[in-house]
């Protein structure tokens, strides 16, 4: 996976977070609410977390199908990380991790030959229970599996935060930190979501036992106490590909 510098991971926290910003509280029942069963897009490189978003380029038929159908109904995507050696089954329904992400559509471009550009709001954890081969692209009946924070959380999901930031500048002296008005839970989840980490870092931050859990594990890959991040010079580009579209059966 490309590096990518402090500077370059805060400003797309700032961008992603104000992105879904505004559809957050209007998509608070949705996460009390997830149906039994959604439509489910399994990548080999790309882990959504609850308040991060990600773009998504839709260009395989029956994936566009399950955009075109989500928008008719509730617009929620769960999104789910293949298992290591899906290549060989990757023209069946190779497996899959049980715990993912579903996501609300929050912005989407339909292109003239059928393709889309969409970008999904993390909303809610989910298990998956089971699967239904009814559609063309997978469907899955799942658990939801919220990360509610109580007020009694709050002061040690802060502290992690704070650890957190200080590993940052220690693998980056003199970077930005992201702003103190965002909660402490975006930013632990949008650091997970766009450092330079292995897919199979990212998935077991997603399984981690919420937000405070999330950052003391980010912390450990930061700080060399896991299979350690690395920060680079700057990227031309953010390091969100075109391999974010492609799914698998």
């Amino acid at each position: 996976m490309k590096p990518v510098t402090l500077g370059c991971a805060i400003a797309l926290i700032s961008i992603l977070s104000a992105t879904g910003s505004s559809a957050a509280q209007s998509d608070q029942d949705a996460v009390m609410t997830l149906p039994d069963t959604i439509p489910i897009f399994p990548l080999q490189d790309v882990v959504l977390f609850p308040n991060s978003t990600v773009p998504l380029h839709i260009f395989e038929p029956r994936y566009r199908a399950m955009v075109a159908d989500a928008l008719e109904g509730d617009s929620i995507i769960g999104m789910i990380l293949l298992q290591p050696g899906h290549e060989a089954e990757y023209e069946g329904r190779p497996p899959i991790f049980a715990i993912g992400c579903a996501g609300v559509i929050i912005s989407v471009e339909e292109l003239p030959d059928g393709r889309y550009n969409i970008v999904l709001e993390g909303l809610v954890k989910f298990r998956v229970l089971g699967e239904d081969a009814s559609r063309s692209y997978r469907l899955a009946g799942v658990e939801a599996l919220p990360e509610v924070i109580e007020a009694s959380d709050r002061p040690l999901l802060n502290q992690r935060r704070q650890q957190l930031e200080r590993a940052l500048l220690s693998v980056s002296p003199g970077g930005q930190l992201p702003s103190s008005d965002l909660p402490d839970e975006e930013v632990v989840d949008g650091l997970s979501a766009v450092l330079p980490l292995e897919p199979a870092q990212r998935q077991e931050l997603l399984e981690a036992d919420g937000p405070a859990e999330r950052a003391l594990r980010l912390t450990r890959y930061l700080t060399g106490g896991g299979r350690r991040a690395a920060l680079s010079p700057p990227l031309p580009h953010p390091p969100f590909g075109s391999s974010n579209g492609k799914g698998a059966s």
